[in-house]
């Protein structure tokens, strides 16, 4: 038998495509808009929502049989709240310009729908394995959005990808500035990501017609 079960991993290739959080179940919409002008913040933020949100549910699940139902919501935010602060001490201490432009919404991390929506529906009904694959599955279906409009928003916005010029040099007018290509300014705007994922939710749905709603 096999690390995974075929049940198993359909907890982490589901959130990938057809059940992905913020696509399918319009979870964590706010931080695609936010921080998506650039890829690395994209990133940053993708591998911070994994961290908590795997730990996060593993934690939940472990204290799960011991929680009272009535402050259950205020254990699961101290828990995530717990955990951002150490995403935040470390970004801090080994990224620290990129944690003053991620500073307010890594801590929205906190209320992140996502995160409070798997602790409540999985991890406070399953055990710490099942829960830490639900947690790292629906992290990695936010992540994949985030890293896609990221790399377009960059990419077509200012002409670059990780800080790096890929479209060529627009001041000096190499590649594809060249031939008179200029950087497309609306993408760095937050309207433009709620765009970018509109595209995203309509091939995915012409993909699946079973997505579709009535």
């Amino acid at each position: 038998m096999g690390l995974l079960s075929k049940k198993d991993a359909k907890l982490i290739t589901d959130p990938l495509a057809d059940n992905n959080p913020i696509t399918i179940q319009v979870l964590g919409i706010c931080s695609a808009l936010a921080i998506t002008a650039e890829l690395q913040a994209s990133i940053v933020m993708s591998i911070s929502v994994l961290f908590v949100l795997g730990v996060g549910n593993v934690v939940i699940s472990l204290m799960r049989n011991i929680i009272p139902s009535k402050i259950r919501i205020i254990v699961q935010l101290i828990v995530v709240a717990a955990l951002v602060i150490i995403v935040d001490q470390v970004l801090k201490a080994f990224a620290y310009e990129l944690s003053k432009t991620l500073s307010v919404f890594v801590g929205l991390i906190i209320t992140n729908c996502i995160i409070m929506g798997r602790f409540e529906a999985f991890a406070l009904g399953n055990g710490p394995w099942r829960s830490f694959l639900d947690g790292i599955g629906n992290a990695l279906g936010y992540a994949v959005i985030l890293i896609i409009v990221g790399f377009f928003r960059e990419l077509l916005g200012s002409g670059t990808l990780l800080g790096f010029k890929v479209l060529g040099d627009p001041i000096e007018k190499t590649g594809l500035y060249a031939i008179g290509y200029e950087n497309n300014g609306f993408m760095l705007l937050s309207p433009m990501a709620l765009i970018v994922v509109g595209i995203i939710i309509w091939v995915q749905r012409s993909r699946n017609k079973a997505l579709i709603e009535d």
